[in-house]
């Protein structure tokens, strides 16, 4: 970790608590959202910012996560800064403005606290919300824990913002585990923040009557295609700005992020790649297995899109077999999508390990070291020269 540029403050809160302040620091014109669990203390806790006078935000009272996003385009379409915050269901009910606000190159941010979908009903943690959103040109950083929910939400309204990408950003954190637990993390004063964002000024908005611009347009096959286009093309652009901007942030906290993260890899034999808060169980596990003489090491992706396959088929090349852990499943696929991404990007490499994927923790099952390690023993086994399994992917924790 590099020396830390400001001075910082050491607090105790959850996660949900970390991504309001930090949402407060950040002091959007527009906040529209609607409460559902495990996502509600976030937008509590902002609206007490909103009641105290300590933000100038105009927070929008709506009847449903589908009217959230539809004013939060709005807002965003008349060139105001705009923040938002969801799970489950309520991405769900989203679903048909979040195609909206990013062919828009409108660039909100939302948190979604990761919940699994219906049904049927769970209130409880997996990846199923936000990967059901995962193609609709949101760029989305995954968090391991409060500290990383804090400083994902200051840099993604940098990434948003930033001309080369004008796209809508969704912050993912595990329901409960990290969004209710209170976790120890450090914190940027309000000046540093304030100054870090910077102030949006938006190149074109609805309301600007000197230089009118047309939103949300009926395209005929004649131009639809190319303004999808032009969306993959500023979606992929992204990873470079998420780069560029992580990179200064690491300079002004100490904190330094990029891509993914790699622990223990570059000597690794074996590799274990997982999202999200089961990270730390991984490294735990890694650590034990280290001990006790067997190679590996994790990666964590912390851009999932738009998808880094060339920087995670290189980290991965030098390994002779990886497990990819999913904490949802594409029913009907090939596996889960964390796996189908990376054994597509390591297709084209020279050097590729065997890879296997495994499904784990739906609806919130708890994922013990003992999984893990079970998990990192399977592809101890491939790499020994053993077959692989022929089935596309292994549900781990399921009761038979």
């Amino acid at each position: 970790m590099a020396k830390t540029a400001v001075k910082t403050r050491t607090v105790a809160m959850t996660g949900n608590a970390g991504c309001a302040l930090a949402m407060k620091q950040i002091n959007p014109d527009v906040v529209a959202a609607y409460p559902i669990t495990p996502q509600t203390t976030i937008v509590e806790e902002f609206a007490n910012y909103v009641a105290n006078g300590q933000v100038d935000t105009e927070y929008v009272n709506v009847e449903s996560e589908h009217s959230a996003m539809s004013a939060c385009i709005g807002a965003s379409a008349a060139g105001a800064r705009v923040m938002t915050t969801t799970s489950s269901q309520g991405l769900a009910l989203m679903w048909e403005e979040l195609s909206i606000a990013s062919a828009m190159r409108l660039p909100i941010v939302m948190h979604n606290v990761n919940r699994a979908l219906s049904g049927p009903i769970n209130i409880h943690c997996d990846h199923s919300d936000s990967m059901g959103a995962r193609d609709m040109g949101w760029v989305q950083l995954f968090s391991e824990n409060a500290q990383e929910a804090y400083d994902n939400t200051i840099i993604a309204m940098r990434v948003a913002e930033h001309e080369d990408v004008l796209l809508p950003v969704m912050i993912l954190h595990d329901g409960f585990i990290t969004s209710h637990a209170i976790d120890r993390f450090d914190i940027l004063g309000d000046d540093e923040v304030k100054s870090f964002v910077g102030e949006y000024i938006p190149k074109r908005t609805l309301l600007d009557v000197d230089d009118p611009a047309t939103f949300g347009p009926f395209a005929m096959p004649a131009f639809y295609y190319e303004q999808r286009k032009a969306l993959r093309v500023a979606l992929d652009g992204a990873k470079d700005v998420v780069i560029k901007v992580s990179k200064e942030y690491g300079e002004l906290t100490g904190r330094m992020y990029g891509l993914f993260e790699e622990y223990k890899l570059d000597d690794a034999e074996l590799g274990i790649i997982v999202l999200g808060s089961t990270a730390g169980t991984a490294k735990y596990v890694v650590d034990r297995m280290r001990v006790e003489g067997v190679k590996v090491g994790l990666l964590k992706p912390r851009l999932f899109r738009p998808f880094p396959s060339a920087e995670i088929a290189d980290a991965l090349s030098h390994l002779k077999a990886v497990a990819v852990m999913d904490r949802s499943d594409s029913i009907g696929a090939l596996g889960g999508p964390v796996y189908v991404e990376v054994k597509a990007a390591l297709y084209n490499s020279s050097k590729r390990p065997a890879v296997q994927g495994y499904v784990y923790g739906l609806g919130g099952r708890d994922t013990g070291p003992d999984q893990i390690e079970t998990v990192i023993n399977d592809i101890k086994k491939v790499a020994g020269g053993e077959e692989a399994p022929r089935e596309t992917v292994t549900l781990i924790g399921v009761k038979e």
